[in-house]
């Protein structure tokens, strides 16, 4: 297993006008923090991860300042040469592969939904200490609720709070252009469940989402050649809504509680946008445990 110093592997895209997109991670035989199990390694680089920025002469527009400083320099940097001079972030939501790289942007305006700001607040002394630790933590220092409307030079955006997740999720909505940011709300290949107890909330939202009007998605988790290719179309919602119903229904059905990923969403994979991965067979496995033992609470 090779360990590649940090940012050493990012991968700058383009995935719409305006866009850029700064991935990292799903590299055959790499990790880049640790052997041993880590939020870096296991919740992201394995995974894949992208954060993007939304960029219009002198302005842009971060979502997300991703899993490390050194990635987080290289967003600034690319930014930077490009001939930004006014940056503006945004977090989709409070968990750390999203919001490491915040000191990197402690000068700038960092938004986030106040139950996003609530959340970091709570968290801090565990994320501090984390493995590995964003210390020092920089929080927030513009709070929204519900929506909020931005431009980003000429760009009209429209921030949107949403359950999906997490309790705490904003979603990035770029209405003359079709596009969603979508953060954690939407993955491929399927949800990474983190809070079991509010699933029938988040088909709430899913249900919500499916009634907006954009044609492409733009997910932080997912594979770098749908996103380098323009992102996803909008079945992603369908695959993760039918995900979802299906892990609900192993809290009564035993036998499809032990069927392994490509087994389970094999009618998902291949109706949808979503494809398979095989690193999502341990999220998987977590997120049927957790399912199922908040299931018997």
């Amino acid at each position: 297993m090779t360990r590649p110093p940090l940012g050493s592997t990012m991968r700058l895209v383009r995935p719409a006008p305006n866009v850029l997109g700064f991935y990292d991670g799903r590299v055959d035989g790499a990790r880049i923090w640790s052997d041993e199990p880590n939020w870096l390694d296991d919740g992201a680089y394995t995974l894949g991860i992208c954060t993007y920025a939304i960029v219009d002469g002198s302005q842009a527009l971060v979502y997300d300042t991703h899993i490390s400083l050194p990635h987080a320099r290289f967003i600034r940097r690319t930014l930077e040469e490009a001939g930004v001079t006014s940056i503006r972030v945004v977090l989709s939501h409070w968990h750390d592969d999203h919001i490491a790289g915040n000191e990197v942007f402690e000068d700038c305006e960092i938004i986030a939904n106040g139950l996003t700001a609530a959340g970091l607040e709570r968290g801090r002394a565990g994320i501090e200490s984390g493995n590995p630790p964003i210390k020092p933590l920089v929080l927030p220092n513009r709070m929204f609720e519900n929506s909020l409307s931005l431009t980003v030079g000429a760009i009209p955006i429209e921030l949107r709070q949403v359950e999906i997740h997490s309790h705490d999720g904003t979603v990035l909505l770029m209405p003359n252009t079709g596009l969603l940011l979508a953060g954690d709300t939407l993955e491929d290949s399927v949800t990474y469940v983190s809070e079991p107890e509010r699933l029938a909330e988040h088909l709430v939202d899913l249900e919500r989402m499916a009634g907006w009007h954009f044609d492409r998605i733009l997910p932080n988790h997912g594979s770098f050649e749908a996103i380098e290719a323009g992102g996803y179309d909008r079945s992603l919602i369908a695959a993760a809504q039918a995900y979802i119903r299906k892990l609900l229904a192993c809290r009564h059905d035993p036998d499809l509680a032990m069927q392994d990923l490509k087994t389970f969403g094999a009618d998902m994979f291949a109706a949808t946008a979503a494809e398979y991965f095989a690193p999502y067979e341990a999220v998987h496995r977590q997120n049927v445990e957790a399912v199922v033992a908040a299931g018997s609470r």
